[in-house]
């Protein structure tokens, strides 16, 4: 999927609809499922009700559903997106597809999902005007459905991956937190300052559902895309 524009359009509608219509091929932002899977397996569970947020056109929903996750709904601001995943996955009752703007999920009910993933959007919204304002409006909106309110009270775990091109190899088991401290010096001196990294981050409403870090064989290596 081809760029091609200025990125203050990505927090447009219109721009993903023109997007969508041009290019239907299926396209994840930053990772795929296999990378994120053993994060997800950590705090999700598939009896689970999960919110994925700025779906567009990536098999992540779908990805999730093969490995066994049974209730998985989907949101799009861009309704060519909506219509098009509606009809390719008719025949999967496990996942639902919205016509939805993140900033306003007043659809649902209060606690309606146990978890809610984002892999893009606010990223989207940082790009267009009033950025703070959406992406803070956002937050809340997530926020709500999970019956925590304040983004700020989150519990923020930097969970790892993924880069490249570095001068040393250096690795972080993808399930283990990264340590923090308010200048990200802590991240810095174990991934090093590489604009090829993505960082995930895990906002855990309740001290009393987080589980603790199990054992994974995936390592991350930041020689590896």
């Amino acid at each position: 999927m081809t760029l091609g524009t200025s990125t203050q359009a990505y927090g447009e509608p219109s721009y993903w609809d023109k997007r969508y219509s041009k290019d239907p091929a299926p396209f994840d932002w930053y990772q795929k499922y296999p990378a994120l899977a053993p994060l997800f397996q950590l705090y999700l569970r598939h009896h689970h009700r999960i919110l994925l947020v700025g779906c567009g056109n990536s098999t992540l929903g779908d990805d999730m559903v093969k490995d066994g996750y049974q209730d998985v709904v989907n949101i799009d601001i861009s309704s060519v997106v909506i219509e098009a995943m509606r009809k390719k996955y008719k025949d999967c009752p496990q996942l639902i597809f919205t016509r939805m703007d993140v900033r306003d999920m007043n659809a649902f009910d209060s606690g309606s999902f146990d978890a809610v993933i984002d892999k893009g959007t606010l990223d989207s919204l940082m790009c267009g005007s009033n950025a703070s304002q959406n992406a803070n409006k956002m937050l809340e909106e997530i926020g709500s459905l999970n019956n925590y309110q304040d983004p700020q009270e989150w519990r923020n775990i930097c969970a790892g991956k993924f880069g490249s091109q570095t001068q040393e190899s250096q690795k972080w088991n993808l399930t283990v937190p990264i340590p923090q401290d308010e200048d990200s010096t802590s991240i810095n001196a174990i991934l090093g300052k590489n604009s090829d990294v993505h960082y995930i981050y895990v906002g855990i409403k309740d001290e009393s559902l987080r589980l603790e870090p199990k054992e994974s064989s995936l390592n991350i290596d930041k020689e590896e895309a």
